[in-house]
């Protein structure tokens, strides 16, 4: 292999300069630096280059070009992903192939209800695209201004409106691929029924680039949100906000399309680190649910429906106060209150971070358990819960709150992690219900993941990349 100065192969960056143009090849460190490091900047890597293909034979062009010179490939989205799943490994030894560039919406067929977009799109534009035809993308994230389709489908992404739309397995039709060898699989197609064989599809959604990349994808549409009926509830805690649950699915129905849990600590630490952030009730609540209704029906309808539901929450003793939002502004202002608390958190300081998920049914059982477990080891453990409590998945985040103490607290990741991932596990539950694996929990898994569902991951992988290409180091 032709090296440069500083280890780089010269002749791959000419390969990969005749694929995509000299100009969309980054070499220079400060250049390549944005691809480099995870979001929460805990993880860095190195790379022989960050590639920016703008269309699908580009980017299988440029994948021909590092299978040539047997080189690794990482594949990258948005770059917003907690696992360090889309950041490469330190030993330089692959090339980033950003999505960035593949940003178009290739067409949107409203009798269909599907909207046909490229990886690099962001979330946001996605939505907006399915708007401007009067149809909704359901999916939602803290941070879709800028994470990218591509990484949604790599990372099954789900967000606040699982519990009626679910994760990105339920949004996607189809896919466009390019295989670790730059074959491009054609999968895009439209059909809500197609029982030929196996559902290819579905190897590539969460799979973390590990075997291959999206290129593209035919998205399931919804008919557009009517209106929106949103209110703040102060539940006295997780067992009473599991009773506010079964009580507005049994009155609302299908119009219950967000129902999301926050801690005390997690509100403080928005109330600290935003501005502009207030409390609905002038101080944080010990346990808080976020509750959105949406329908075609009339605003009086519905904002009567949740009131209903909401005093019969308060009638019952499952509910101790509520705000009903009454404009956008004050809907939003409900919503900032949740979406800022990652944001929060990351400018609090470092926290061992758990993305997990138990039956709905289990989340007071492992609230309570996790937290007598943890506080006999750390008695001033600060633990900051939020999450979609609607479909089971929560946020559970642990830090000292003096800094001072924090680092070596940071350093014993493991054995939080064992008292947490344990419980999870007795309780029927997964160590990663959203964020993927990535880096951070591919070792983990092994504990957790039956010996047989590993052998079967491990055949699939070797199958369709033989040669460990795609996104070595991550997931298995």
């Amino acid at each position: 292999m032709s090296e440069g100065l500083e280890g780089r192969d010269e002749k791959l960056i000419a390969s990969l300069a005749r694929a995509v143009g000299a100009v969309n090849v980054l070499v220079e460190p400060a250049d390549m630096a944005p691809c480099l490091t995870d979001w929460r900047g805990r993880i860095h890597g190195s790379a022989q280059a960050v590639v920016l293909p703008a269309t699908t034979a580009e980017l299988a062009e440029a994948v021909r070009a590092c299978v040539a010179h047997e080189c690794a490939i990482v594949p990258q989205g948005g770059n917003t992903g907690l696992c360090g799943g889309a950041t490469p490994l330190s030993d330089g030894r692959s090339v980033v192939l950003s999505m960035a560039r593949m940003n178009r919406i290739r067409s949107i067929d409203p009798v269909d209800d599907t909207l046909v977009a490229e990886a690099g799109c962001t979330l946001a534009s996605v939505q907006e695209a399915a708007e401007s035809v009067g149809r909704c993308f359901p999916l939602s994230l803290a941070s879709e201004g800028s994470c990218q389709i591509g990484g949604n489908i790599s990372t099954n992404a789900g967000g606040i409106h699982v519990l009626r739309y679910g994760s990105m397995r339920d949004l996607v039709l189809g896919l466009e691929v390019v295989l670790p060898d730059g074959r491009i699989w054609n999968g895009l197609r439209a059909l809500r029924k197609d029982n030929t064989g196996y559902d290819l599809k579905q190897l590539f959604i969460g799979a973390e680039g590990t075997l291959g990349i999206v290129s593209a994808a035919v998205l399931k549409l919804h008919p557009a949100r009517g209106t929106r009926a949103t209110a703040w509830v102060d539940v006295p805690d997780p067992r009473a906000a599991l009773d506010l649950l079964g009580a507005t699915k049994r009155l609302c129905g299908t119009r219950l399309e967000a129902f999301e849990l926050v801690g005390r600590k997690a509100q403080e630490l928005v109330l600290e680190h935003i501005p502009g952030a207030r409390a609905p009730f002038g101080v944080a609540s010990e346990w808080s649910v976020l509750v959105e209704l949406c329908d075609t029906d009339t605003q009086e309808r519905l904002d009567r429906l949740l009131e209903a539901a909401i005093g019969d929450a308060l009638d019952s003793g499952c509910a101790r106060d509520a705000v009903v939002a009454t404009s956008v502004a004050q809907r939003r202002a409900l919503w900032a209150l949740r979406e800022n608390v990652s944001e929060a958190q990351r400018l609090e300081g470092v926290s061992i971070k758990h993305d997990v998920s138990v039956p709905v049914s289990r989340i007071p059982d492992f609230l309570e358990r996790a937290n007598d477990a943890l506080k006999e080891r750390w008695p001033d453990v600060r633990i900051v819960v939020f999450g979609h409590v609607g479909d089971g998945n929560l946020h559970f985040n642990l830090s000292k709150p003096d800094g001072r103490g924090n680092a070596a607290f940071i350093a014993d990741t493991s054995a939080a992690n064992r008292i947490v991932h344990d419980l999870v596990a007795a309780l029927g539950g997964s160590i990663s219900a959203e964020h993927g694996l990535g880096q951070l929990k591919r070792e983990e898994i092994i504990r957790y993941k039956d010996a047989t569902e590993l052998e079967l991951m491990r055949a699939v992988k070797a199958a369709i990349d033989p040669m460990g290409r795609m996104n070595p180091g991550k997931v298995l």
